[in-house]
């Protein structure tokens, strides 16, 4: 199954007492507090405890979307905007949802980063390109913070190695 895909709730063995979510689910969890154990770093335990979720956004006028701020650190995905939302350790960004290599739907891996499921490009979870075909970064949306929401520009859209110092502003700190 894709990681942006959304699993089935009938369960695959009907003699089965957890999903395989439930199970991962509860594996990562035994992982982090292990983490927590051996005073291993906060930045790893949140990579490994992120989220995933589908989210809707709200106009906010003319083609800025508005969307929850998230309460806690995960990656959403609203397809139909194609765009990422992600809050990581007190940062929250916006994503084109397609790689800036050839333009496939971005997923995001156990790993706790960004996979091209066509060239296998990685990125880390604000975006930043780690290996891979891809020659720069994930392509950011302008974002501000308005209340309790994000609004996200959907006509404004930085490129890191075109617009280095706009794509590192295109940021929300909580």
């Amino acid at each position: 199954m894709r990681a942006h895909e959304h699993e089935s709730p009938a369960r695959a063995c009907d003699g089965c007492a957890l999903t395989r979510r439930e199970v991962l689910g509860r594996a990562l969890t035994a992982l982090a507090m292990t983490f927590l154990a051996e005073g291993l770093a906060p930045n790893a335990l949140a990579a490994l405890t992120t989220q995933v979720t589908g989210i809707a956004g709200r106009p906010a006028g003319g083609n800025v979307k508005a969307f929850a701020l998230p309460a806690q650190d995960g990656v959403q995905f609203a397809k139909e905007d194609e765009l990422i939302l992600v809050r990581y350790v007190g940062h929250v960004y916006a994503f084109a949802l397609s790689c800036p290599h050839q333009n496939t739907a971005l997923r995001w891996v156990d790993e706790g980063r960004f996979q091209c499921p066509k060239h296998k490009s990685k990125y880390q979870p604000d975006g930043t390109f780690i290996s891979g075909r891809a020659t720069r970064s994930m392509d950011r949306y302008a974002i501000k913070l308005a209340g309790t929401d994000v609004e996200v520009d959907l006509d404004v859209l930085y490129k890191n190695d075109k617009q280095p110092a706009e794509w590192a502003a295109a940021v929300v700190v909580v």
